[in-house]
């Protein structure tokens, strides 16, 4: 089956990005990665920068479709909890690409950080909004507004995990993570130690 020719190019940027930054990247070599015509790439987008929306859009969308296939292996809410942020932040998707979504927080292009952020939102704080729902069915969690605290949370999310490439894996790093598990067991009033996994899963 021929492949979509705006997924060979959203392929070509996310590899491309995964070596250089954004900003070193033109539609040219995007076109050469791709090895289709620069034409082609003007047939389908009006910028790179539209190419950057629709690539983040994927990558999300991505770790969804994983989080998805996953639910069933978890019955209660904070175990569905777990799984998405695990999904989103886990080093490897199924196809064994790099995780963009990691990347992008670990560049210094404040453009991007904005822009995973808008879209971190838009796609997983409904998701999220509904597994607090269902914790405060059972009782697991205790929290107000879950809609509005899942917005908060997603965004909380990723500016935790901004910062440059060298710090990825450092003292920081870890600091920063800790930080943000105990305001999640505070904020979700849920057990010392419900959020650990975020360690495991950034240090992959």
């Amino acid at each position: 089956m021929k492949q979509d020719k705006r997924e060979i190019i959203y392929d070509a940027l996310e590899r491309l990005m995964c070596k250089v930054p954004f900003k070193d990247i033109s539609v040219e070599s995007i076109a050469r990665e791709a090895n289709v015509g620069k034409g082609s790439i003007y047939y389908y987008f009006e910028s790179k920068d539209e190419i950057l929306d629709s690539l983040i859009e994927r990558s999300f969308r991505r770790a969804i479709r994983e989080y998805l296939n996953c639910i069933n292996c978890e019955k209660t809410a904070l175990g569905r909890i777990k799984q998405l942020f695990r999904s989103v932040l886990k080093k490897d998707f199924a196809d064994s690409r790099s995780n963009l979504i990691i990347t992008l927080h670990l560049s210094d292009d404040l453009v991007l950080h904005n822009k995973l952020k808008e879209v971190a939102v838009q796609e997983l704080a409904p998701i999220l909004t509904l597994l607090l729902e269902q914790g405060l069915e059972e009782g697991s969690i205790k929290m107000e507004y879950p809609k509005e605290g899942a917005e908060i949370i997603v965004a909380a999310l990723t500016v935790f995990l901004d910062g440059s490439k060298d710090e990825k894996g450092s003292a920081s790093m870890k600091k920063k993570l800790k930080i943000f598990a105990g305001v999640l067991e505070t904020c979700l009033k849920t057990p010392k130690g419900s959020f650990d996994f975020l360690f495991e899963v950034i240090e992959q």
